[in-house]
């Protein structure tokens, strides 16, 4: 799964330069325009990095990135991009805890490069799956929904998992029993998955009775709903 950025640049033209660059690098990249539209985005895509411009309208990049820092399980890392060029604010820009901080104007492929460092150095924090503001991470065993933690059993969190793995994939309870269930207890009878989904939806749907991500395919079995 690609990696997620966010761009949040009030100034059009240099948010569109960033993106064309990330995503002819392979980046998965999210925008925003100001400080109150990144908090939005931030929560429904739970990014790996941010490239942050300092200056922005409504909020700004510095209360922005304090906010981010107050979310939990975040492990979101930071560039900060301004066009104070003094040494005193590339300090302060780095003691308030950026990974990086960059002047403008700037080279975008020094942009990259920075990224690139970045992510070499941050991205065992970044090991997540996101879709419509459910994250899972599977090495911290932890699952938010829009920036909120949800707590899941065992045998919960290992079906999302699953089940996010292989989205728009129709999988059959067998298929489910014996990805979840260790060997000496494959024994289970369809119905316990059928409990597990249903405990599953009241905790990650809007709407339980009828849900969007978790869906029965009658007959099949279920799929996760991953729209693009």
């Amino acid at each position: 799964m690609k990696q997620t950025i966010m761009v949040v640049e009030d100034d059009k033209m240099i948010r569109e330069l960033i993106l064309i660059y990330l995503k002819k690098n392979g980046y998965e990249v999210v925008e925003a325009s100001d400080g109150e539209c990144a908090k939005v985005a931030f929560l429904e895509h739970q990014p790996c990095l941010i490239i942050l411009d300092l200056m922005l309208p409504k909020v700004s990049g510095e209360e922005f990135y304090e906010w981010v820092r107050e979310q939990k399980q975040n492990n979101v890392s930071v560039i900060m991009l301004s066009a104070k060029a003094r040494i005193d604010d590339k300090i302060s820009g780095l003691q308030l805890g950026a990974d990086a901080y960059m002047t403008k104007p700037f080279d975008p492929n020094e942009l990259i490069a920075q990224v690139e460092a970045v992510l070499r150095r941050t991205n065992h924090f970044c090991h997540k799956i996101v879709v419509e503001g459910l994250c899972i991470m599977p090495r911290k065993g932890v699952v938010l929904l829009y920036g909120k933690d949800v707590k899941l059993t065992k045998y919960e969190f290992s079906l999302l998992h699953y089940l996010m793995q292989h989205p728009n994939i129709i999988l059959s309870r067998e298929q489910l029993i014996m990805e979840i269930y260790p060997y000496e207890e494959r024994s289970v009878m369809d119905r316990t998955i059928d409990a597990h989904i249903k405990k599953l939806r009241e905790k990650i749907e809007e709407y339980p009775a009828k849900p969007k991500r978790v869906q029965t395919v009658r007959g099949m079995g279920y799929k996760f709903v991953a729209n693009k």
